[in-house]
């Protein structure tokens, strides 16, 4: 039996080098919760929820570590800097690990342990890391591993419960001639680290049983931390003493220094090798914080906290600075607007059937001008779960929040102005109360601007559903019962878009698509049924009109287009709404079978940007028949494959997304018309030896006939544009790559009232 056991703890090295994707992506994490810890190379190294940052100790310079640069995106658990081997090392929860080499420009991605089959799946987080005689201790939640970091490969795994059990060991360290482990379920336990057989957990003793937090050594003292928040010393041959019992929970024991630092929630206090206090930091009259993180250099303590970021404060004193990169104020971003130069975020959310509880009392966060402002919820006037965003295309300093319990609320050029709810809508706002007589509140979701300037929303559980805020400040209520007689009773009204003609559609979760025409106060609903709106589910999640006036639907289940939207409210007017059919391998299939539609976005190329809830993002032709990119967390920077959101900046391009693990930017190419060619301009130009992609030429009105023309006038392209650009793969129609020279680019309006003529140099 043992000897089965010994085969199975075998770990074969697996590493993978992770890709940067600086080029043509870009990160937008926040850092405020800082989980742990560590030091070396001159840097502080800060592990935040799934992202580092490093603090370089001599020009006080922030950079950051992302998946932009290669990490996994997972859940960072801890973080450790072996100074002798210039390596930085994150653990995961997963049970991941990632070795940032050379500098920060290449990074090792290590799976042996989140693949192993023979460790369930809740028991692969790592927990600590400890560095003796060129191995890394991994304490981990099914016992120890050993990682060579010379060679960057595992050694042995050591599991060192009563007969060989998965323990889950909190940390580790050694004191010659012992290594000890602390475990939260399996007491206190050593061995000699020097015996080869450490595999055999019979050569492990339990010094003491109990649950434990950590374990460290300093000087000729062992100290041990237990889950009381009491702290031990411990001595061969006199066992356990009693030296400090704390007020508040132990949340990081560590050693550096010749220091022993004791982090707990509300405070961290710094002792010598006979537990005599040093220095200690109680409150900070700047700063209100809850601690996760604490260590100390050169007698300055660093302090992770939940959601300031790091706190430097030396010995003695009680003054802090900040250390945080921009960011927006949360990683879990669940809806965005952008418009004019600036995105807006916002981090509530609700399940697939529309429950917002536990709620999310959070703030909102702004980008423009490259910098990041963080709105904190006590500004909000207790508007909760923030689930949309929408900005006042005529008057973008006007920015109207959706909250799933509590009204709408207005911001004023970055300042919160006025929340309505029941009390100043005019009684058009309702509170809704659920059967047991709980409040669920002013329950507002969907809305968008059309073109007149008012902002239509819908509120989910009464009669009156659909609500247009006019331009001039006036609420008005429709009754939605002429075609959902059950309103009241709905599980919710979700998404909303507005069509060219001022028509008014929104997603009736569980019942359908809404169509509401303002002029003659008609309705109108595209269903699930085969003959009465085809689509694959009543639980619709997303509506965008494309550039085409064609209405996309994402549903739980997958895609549908709807194109009759011009006739939806004549008599006996066809609501039938269409799959897209593709061929994979020669059969046809419909595109996104089955897929959980989360958002569809139209870029100015009407294209279609289609975010899903398990797989990643499908970036597709106009009529979503060629799917032009798709990204996942595997090919990408995405830090997982539920997206949630998605909004364009169609003056520059660049496509955002949010999950609720963080948000990036990817740098697309495809922009809006403008109004003239004034700002035509072509890149990359000049076309270095090399370059394999396309080239853009933006700065396009709509329907613009682009010609590329070598210096003898031959035609090498011709093209179309639908938004404001278009892309030269730099052949000559695709036949051949054309060769080294100036190439004439000849751009002509639709109306053929302006043109425009450039250049591109391709150097070969």
């Amino acid at each position: 039996m043992k000897q089965i056991l010994y085969l199975l703890v075998c770990l074969l090295t697996v590493s993978l080098h992770a890709q940067n994707f600086e080029d043509s992506w870009v990160g937008h994490f926040s850092y405020v919760s800082v989980k742990s810890i560590s030091q070396g190379n001159g840097k502080v190294y800060a592990g935040a929820e799934n992202s580092v940052f490093t603090y370089d100790l001599t020009s006080k310079d922030l950079e950051t570590l992302s998946t932009i640069n290669g990490l996994s995106g997972e859940m960072i658990s801890t973080v450790y800097y072996s100074e002798d081997f210039n390596l930085l090392v994150i653990g995961y929860e997963n049970g991941l690990i990632d070795i940032v080499l050379d500098g920060e420009e290449n990074i090792l991605t290590v799976v042996d342990i989140l693949d192993k089959p023979t460790i369930p799946p809740d028991r692969k987080r790592i927990n600590h890391f400890y560095e003796y005689n060129g191995n890394l201790y991994i304490a981990a939640q099914f016992g120890i591993s050993v990682y060579d970091l010379s060679a960057l490969e595992f050694g042995d795994t050591y599991f060192i419960g009563d007969l060989g059990a998965q323990i889950d060991i909190t940390q580790t360290t050694v004191k010659p001639p012992f290594i000890y482990a602390s475990s939260s379920n399996g007491g206190v336990r050593r061995a000699l680290v020097e015996n080869d057989n450490l595999i055999d957990f019979e050569q492990w003793n339990t010094l003491a049983n109990g649950n434990y937090i950590g374990i460290q050594a300093i000087g000729d003292e062992v100290y041990i931390a237990r889950s009381d928040d009491r702290i031990f010393r411990f001595t061969p041959g006199s066992g356990f003493v009693t030296v400090g019992n704390l007020s508040s929970p132990i949340v990081d024991f560590g050693v550096q220094e010749n220091v022993l630092t004791i982090t707990t929630t509300d405070f961290i206090n710094a002792y010598d090798e006979a537990f005599n206090q040093v220095a200690s930091v109680t409150s900070l009259p700047e700063f209100d914080f809850k601690l996760q993180a604490g260590y100390v250099f050169n007698s300055v303590f660093y302090l992770g906290t939940e959601e300031k970021g790091m706190l430097e404060v030396p010995f003695g004193s009680n003054q802090a600075e900040q250390l945080l990169p921009n960011g927006p104020i949360l990683n879990q971003a669940f809806a965005m607007d952008f418009e004019n130069g600036q995105l807006w975020t916002a981090f509530g959310d609700v399940d697939a059937v529309f429950d917002p509880f536990p709620r999310k009392s959070r703030g909102i966060s702004n980008f423009r001008d490259e910098t990041w402002t963080n709105i904190p919820f006590d500004a909000l006037f207790g508007a909760t779960d923030l689930v949309n965003v929408v900005i006042n295309p005529n008057d973008p300093t006007e920015v109207y929040l959706s909250s799933y319990g509590e009204g709408l609320l207005k911001i004023n050029d970055q300042t919160p102005e006025v929340l309505f709810n029941q009390n100043n809508s005019n009684n058009v706002l309702v509170e809704t109360f659920a059967n047991n007589g709980d409040r669920e509140g002013v329950r507002i979701y969907g809305a968008e601007f059309n073109r007149e300037g008012d902002l239509w929303f819908v509120q989910s559980r009464r009669d009156r559903g659909l609500i247009r805020l006019t331009s001039g400040g006036q609420f008005q209520a429709v009754d939605i019962t002429p075609i959902e007689d059950d309103a009241e009773t709905l599980l919710a009204l979700g998404d909303l878009s507005v069509s060219r003609e001022g028509y008014v559609f929104f997603a009736a979760v569980g019942s359908g698509v809404i169509g509401y025409n303002p002029t003659n106060n008609k309705f109108n609903k595209i269903g699930n049924d085969v003959g009465n709106g085809n689509l694959p589910t009543s639980n619709v999640s997303a509506l965008t009109f494309d550039n085409n006036n064609r209405l996309w639907i994402g549903t739980l289940q997958g895609v549908r287009v709807f194109f009759n939207v011009g006739g939806f409210f004549e008599e006996n007017a066809n609501t039938e709404s269409q799959e897209i059919i593709i061929l994979e391998d020669g059969i046809p299939q419909e595109f996104l079978f089955d897929i959980a539609i989360t958002d569809i976005e139209v870029d100015g190329s009407n294209n279609k940007w289609i975010a899903t809830g398990s797989s990643g993002v499908f970036y597709v032709s106009p009529n979503g028949q060629e799917t032009l990119l798709r990204f996942t967390k595997d090919n990408s920077p995405l830090p997982t494959d539920v997206v949630l959101d998605i909004a364009i900046d169609d003056i520059s391009g660049t496509v955002y997304f949010a999950t609720d693990n963080g948000i990036v930017a990817f740098e697309g190419s495809s922009t809006a018309p403008r109004d003239n060619l004034e700002e035509v301009y072509a890149f990359p130009n000049p076309v270095r030896p090399g370059f394999e992609g396309n080239v853009t030429i933006d700065g396009l009105t709509a329907n613009a006939n682009v010609k590329i023309t070598d210096i003898e006038g031959n035609l090498v392209f011709e093209e179309t544009s639908e938004g404001g650009s278009v892309l030269w793969d730099t052949t000559a129609f695709g036949r051949y790559k054309v060769r080294s020279g100036v190439y004439m680019v000849l751009i002509t309006t639709d109306d053929a009232l302006e043109t425009k003529v450039s250049k591109i140099m391709i150097v070969r």
